[in-house]
């Protein structure tokens, strides 16, 4: 092996045996501390302990940190990652066949409906639409309106698909201290899972809206439901969602709401499709006749009850 002899290694051989020397001369001193003066050497060494204590307490901090912005970036990314299975996902159809979409022409009013533009109108206050002439006015949205009918409802659009949040909105917004418009119910209802793609909603929609915004649901049976029941619910202020069937409304399925009688024995409705429709009265019987054949989810009657304040 060769041997390196020029001034390079005596002088690493210098500077080690000064390292040597230091080490066993703390050393010693630290010994001598300790044996005859246990207060010196705590003197001595109280930067140093703090200074690491000091460290170790700096460590934990980022730590904590890291580890709380790492948890909250993962339940980000978990929900994330579970709205987009949804909105990929094809679900099963929403109901039996009854596709909440706004289709074409429907029969119109019959005879029997009265003109109720003396009794309810729309108005606006503050900014926000009002349909008058029930126990309390409505907010109202139409889901064809410019300002949200392109909006999105998951892959769907609201305009064509989303009668079902815009029916909550109106509720929720009339209801309780909560304003949404169409557009942020459409996007709480895909958060949630009431979004049925290509069908509208599932009619699970209502009973869990109204959970969520804390109001309360109950199940309306048709056949036990006449004018004089209706009546004393709308007059308290509560509201009712139906789920309607082909005839006057839709050619398919469609949620309207049930918000008012009059002295002469008519229904008022809100339909996010129709202000028209919504401006007309009408007989229960017809509404009665054409509700969703489907009973599932408490429908095709939810009675809405605001929480007692």
């Amino acid at each position: 092996m060769k041997k390196f002899n020029g001034p390079l290694s005596i002088t690493a051989s210098i500077l080690l045996a000064l390292a040597l020397t230091l080490v066993l001369v703390g050393v010693g001193v630290l010994g001598f501390l300790l044996y005859h003066s246990p207060g010196a050497l705590d003197r001595v060494t109280a930067p140093i302990r703090a200074g690491a204590e000091q460290a170790g307490a700096v460590c934990q901090t980022l730590w904590e940190h890291w580890s709380s912005q790492a948890s909250a970036a993962a339940r980000q990314a978990s929900a994330d990652i579970q709205a987009s299975l949804r909105l990929l996902a094809d679900p099963p159809p929403a109901s039996d066949g009854e596709v909440q979409l706004v289709d074409g022409p429907v029969l119109p009013p019959p005879p029997s409906s009265s003109n109720g533009f003396t009794i309810t109108a729309l108005a606006v206050r503050n900014g926000r639409e009002y349909i008058t002439g029930g126990a309390r006015d409505v907010v109202y949205y139409d889901q064809t309106a410019p300002a949200w009918a392109d909006k999105p409802y998951g892959s769907d659009h609201i305009g064509g698909y989303g009668c079902g949040p815009t029916v909550m909105a109106m509720a929720v917004s009339t209801l309780t201290d909560s304003s949404l418009d169409p557009a942020q119910m459409a996007q709480h209802c895909v958060d949630q899972g009431y979004w049925a793609k290509k069908q509208g909603s599932y009619r699970s929609i209502v009973a869990g809206v109204a959970q969520d915004f804390g109001l309360t649901c109950t199940s309306l049976e048709p056949a036990e439901t006449d004018f004089d029941s209706l009546s004393r619910a709308l007059a308290s202020g509560q509201l009712v969602v139906a789920l309607m069937g082909p005839g006057h409304f839709t050619n398919g399925g469609h949620f309207i709401i049930l918000r008012g009688v009059t002295l002469d024995g008519f229904v008022l409705v809100a339909d996010p499709a129709s202000s028209q429709r919504s401006l007309v009265t009408w007989d229960l019987e017809l509404i009665l006749s054409e509700l969703s054949a489907s009973r599932d989810s408490g429908g095709p009657l939810w009675l809405l009850t605001p929480q007692p304040r």
